[in-house]
């Protein structure tokens, strides 16, 4: 496979990219090896150098930092990507968790390969991965939405291609939003199962387990605080069959024939396949056929 740079690097003489992982919360929650690498680095790249001087201060780290964040991200990569090829070592960590992940870290990292230099990853906390284990609902497959789209259009696109959702959903929300997109959730999903978690491995960390009725039931008494991560339950593959069921039966059995004509099916092969979609005899579709429906 061919790699293509922007620019011609002399790799042996460019830094490395460090995505350093930090807690979520508890401050403890941190690997040997990045707290190491924060030490060791030229300059450490912060979302917020206010909350990551914590961090620093809490373990003696000296480093210099510099701000990288959502409204710098384009013009600061190239400043960060530029020092990268001077032959600085930067170490990159968001406010929590691991950089990358519903953050800006992205875009330096895809301008740092394209200009040849070496990137690696430093694994460690993450609120996703931490909720979705607490959760007690299916973690082999799950689908990732950080959080959900500001803008209204975009917004439904997303709710809408959740409907029919198997996989375990993951959503970040900050606490003035939580209960309009439990509502929403509601009205798109319907009641299924979710499991809340709140201020993840801090003081007053919380794990509640409810359906999206009594979500919204119970925070509609009780003021959302702190940051929140929800796992919602996919829809079961019985639940996709019925919601199948009743969009074809909101069409005559000869619109739906019509359907599988039109994808080269024939008369025979369309009828069997109407049949199965809705749940009902060839024959019954046979006898609408003959009789036409009102």
């Amino acid at each position: 496979m061919d790699l293509i740079f922007n620019r011609k690097v002399n790799l042996t003489m460019s830094g490395t990219l460090y995505l350093c992982a930090t807690p979520i919360g508890n401050l403890e929650d941190i690997t040997l090896r990045v707290l190491r690498i924060l030490k060791e680095v030229d300059i450490i790249a912060a979302e917020d150098t206010r909350n990551t001087i914590k961090l620093l201060n809490h373990y003696n780290i000296k480093t210099p930092m510099t701000s990288y964040h959502e409204y710098n991200k384009i013009t600061k990569a190239e400043t960060l990507v530029d020092k990268l090829l001077e032959g600085k070592n930067i170490a990159l960590v968001t406010d929590a968790g691991t950089p990358g992940i519903s953050d800006p870290g992205e875009e330096l990292v895809k301008k740092a390969y394209e200009a040849g230099i070496q990137v690696t990853s430093l694994p460690g906390a993450c609120a996703c991965i931490t909720a979705l284990t607490l959760s007690g609902l299916s973690t082999r497959r799950f689908a990732f939405e950080a959080f959900l789209p500001a803008n209204k259009k975009e917004r439904k696109i997303i709710l809408d291609s959740l409907k029919n959702e198997t996989r375990t959903i993951v959503i970040y929300e900050a606490p003035h939003h939580l209960k309009s997109t439990l509502s929403e959730l509601y009205n798109s999903l319907g009641n299924q199962k979710i499991t809340i978690c709140r201020e993840l491995t801090k003081l007053h960390e919380t794990v509640q387990l409810y359906t999206l009725a009594s979500a919204i039931e119970y925070y509609n008494n009780n003021q959302p605080k702190g940051e929140y991560v929800l796992i919602i339950d996919g829809c079961t593959f019985n639940e996709l069959e019925i919601q199948k069921q009743e969009i074809w039966k909101q069409m005559s059995i000869s619109e739906h024939i019509n359907i599988y004509l039109a994808e080269g099916l024939s008369k025979k092969e369309a009828m069997k396949k109407v049949a199965s979609d809705r749940g009902i005899s060839k024959r019954d579709v046979y006898n609408a056929i003959l009789t036409p429906e009102e």
